[in-house]
């Protein structure tokens, strides 16, 4: 890691990544449309991690698409992931508002993305997963 401002993208990330963590293993209680929103939440501090690594300004968006376009050049094997990103994407704003439900299947999903990206941007940064 490169920077002060790069750690702290990182803690925003894992506080995200730690509330999934949490989140799904509630078996009383299920948050699938925080679990979601969350997943979403850590891929995109993660991708703001490395846009500022490469000293790249980081935009105040949501979209993962758009940032991982803005980071395509300095990390070409983003493609590997871009799947994975357009799947999350949505959750940053859809499932916040009222006649949206996420479903445990979603879920699930959104967590198990989630886990490939932080894997996929852990390595680019050089942090242990």
């Amino acid at each position: 890691m490169k920077s002060k401002l790069v750690r702290e993208w990182v803690l925003k990330a894992e506080e995200d990544y730690f509330t999934v963590e949490v989140l799904t293993r509630q078996r009383k209680k299920r948050v699938h449309n925080s679990v979601c929103f969350h997943a979403q939440q850590c891929a995109e501090k993660y991708l703001k991690a490395l846009l500022v690594s490469h000293k790249v300004p980081v935009r105040k968006t949501h979209d993962l698409g758009d940032l991982a376009d803005t980071l395509q050049s300095y990390e070409p094997t983003l493609t590997l992931i871009a799947d994975l990103l357009d799947g999350l994407t949505p959750y940053a704003a859809e499932n916040r508002y009222p006649g949206e439900d996420a479903t445990g299947r979603e879920a699930k999903a959104a967590s198990k993305a989630m886990k490939e990206i932080r894997r996929f941007a852990r390595s680019r940064l050089k942090l242990s997963v």
